[in-house]
């Protein structure tokens, strides 16, 4: 199952479900009033009762469309599907990003090197730029704004003080339920759903921050910098570890991966972040960037105007504009 936050034009945010073929959004509350039904949060934290009465909501409601209760997809505005979550982390779970990043950025400063071929082939034999070990031995992961979250459709707005914007290919899951010092084994169950995740990042602000060792700061922490959507879809209907992770800038495919890359899957995040720490329903625990899923990798950055799809087969695409004022 499909869930969703959508507004009808001149309405208040609601909680609903996708049809059976992804057409129209059904109005949960519409049907059934219940308390669990009045945001995407309540819902989660209902857990598998609300879900299974939402399936039941579907079924029974394909024949309203244009009614009161059924809604055709193209009249609605979908919402990011927890406009403010609990918590957010982000994590670097995908090995081949790293790997190409720091390429990318040994190359960058070999470029300002007199011999810039003489530097790059003594910055790799130093190890310059490599992945470190705790990278390995652990999920590394940082906090971006929960207070600045959007959803598909709604414009990016590049921050003033960046010249160098990067978009990022993630998803990740939605914890269903609370915990503390979780076994790796138990994880699974705790996990609610599925969206994608763009982590719009400014990396010529970045790269100035990170040496201070405070992570990237405002780098990525600005209005409309964290996209998440377009929908949850429910842990039952969904494979995470074999999903194809697909970037289209205005169209054009920029990268393709595989989600059962990832080094550190889901369950070890949330064990290694549980630990002497309780974690919540509704948290946000993302995936980090899949390899080539940057511009960085790529060295082709965002302009003005430019139109990113991020699409992860089986929950959908998440589309977005870049405006700069």
């Amino acid at each position: 199952m499909k869930l969703v936050t959508f507004m009808v034009e001149g309405g208040d945010p609601r909680v609903g479900a996708l049809n059976s073929d992804e057409t129209a959004v059904v109005d949960l509350a519409a049907v059934d009033d219940q308390p669990w039904f009045r945001t995407m949060l309540d819902l989660i934290e209902e857990g598998d009762s609300a879900v299974a009465r939402a399936r039941e909501i579907v079924a029974a409601s394909c024949d309203d469309v244009g009614g009161r209760v059924v809604f055709p997809l193209a009249d609605v505005n979908l919402l990011t599907p927890v406009p403010r979550p609990p918590q957010i982390r982000d994590f670097l779970c995908f090995e081949k990003h790293l790997l190409n990043a720091f390429d990318m950025l040994r190359k960058k400063k070999a470029q300002g090197e007199p011999d810039p071929e003489e530097a790059l082939k003594r910055f790799e034999a130093e190890g310059a730029f490599a992945i470190p070990q705790i990278w390995y031995d652990q999920p590394l992961f940082y906090k971006p704004s929960r207070l600045g979250v959007i959803g598909t459709g709604t414009d990016v707005i590049w921050p003033f003080f960046s010249e160098m914007l990067d978009y990022e290919m993630e998803f990740g899951c939605w914890l269903g339920k609370g915990g503390k010092d979780i076994d790796p084994k138990d994880a699974t169950d705790m996990i609610f759903g599925y969206s994608i995740f763009n982590d719009i990042s400014a990396r010529d602000t970045q790269a100035y921050e990170m040496p201070a060792g405070f992570g990237p700061g405002k780098g990525k922490d600005f209005d409309t910098g964290n996209i998440i959507g377009p929908c949850i879809v429910t842990a039952d209907a969904f494979d995470p570890y074999d999903a194809e992770m697909i970037v289209r800038i205005n169209g054009e495919e920029r990268s393709r991966g595989n989600s059962g890359e990832m080094y550190h899957k889901f369950e070890d995040c949330i064990a290694h972040t549980s630990r002497a720490e309780t974690v919540f329903p509704g948290e946000f625990f993302a995936s980090g960037t899949i390899g080539w899923g940057c511009g960085l990798e790529h060295d082709r950055y965002l302009e003005p105007g430019d139109v990113m799809e991020l699409e992860v087969t089986g929950i959908g695409v998440l589309t977005n504009r870049v405006i700069k004022g």
